[in-house]
């Protein structure tokens, strides 16, 4: 049975202009992963997620959950997926936590760097992209990447 990641980005643009505290400091959902991902190599999945990680990757970002303080759009999207019922593996990541991460890191076997897998060449390179745009603008810390697996 194979694996299929769904999610999408979001940014708080308040955040940086208020503070993180401040009511008007909302996540705000900016773009479908659907329309930047179009594969689901278990490889890139398992480095950044931990998901059918037979290759021994250190995962980035795994079993962090749903986030409580989810932007309206995002909590719609993953109630069309049937939310934990139907769905496994949520997690999320910044791009803060994504810009400082050793690329050159290997899996086990010391064959797969993070770099060929889930690297700015790859097909998460269009996903990268959009959050280094993002986080110029409203901060690393602001802009995150929601993923879940069915």
């Amino acid at each position: 049975m194979s694996t299929e990641a769904s999610g999408m980005i979001e940014c708080r643009p308040g955040a940086r202009l208020w503070g993180p505290d401040d009511e008007d400091s909302v996540w705000h959902a900016a773009i479908d992963l659907f329309l930047l991902n179009n594969g689901n190599a278990y490889d890139a999945l398992a480095c950044i997620f931990g998901i059918r990680n037979h290759f021994d990757f250190r995962p980035l970002a795994e079993e962090r959950g749903f986030p409580s303080d989810a932007s309206k759009g995002l909590q719609t999207e993953y109630a069309a997926y049937g939310g934990p019922p139907d769905v496994h593996g949520t997690t999320w990541i910044t791009w803060a936590e994504l810009a400082s991460t050793d690329w050159q890191e290997v899996d086990r076997s010391g064959t797969r760097s993070r770099e060929s897998v889930a690297g700015d060449k790859t097909h998460w390179g269009p996903v990268w992209s959009v959050m280094r745009t993002l986080g110029e603008l409203h901060g690393a810390d602001h802009v995150r990447l929601v993923a879940w697996f069915h």
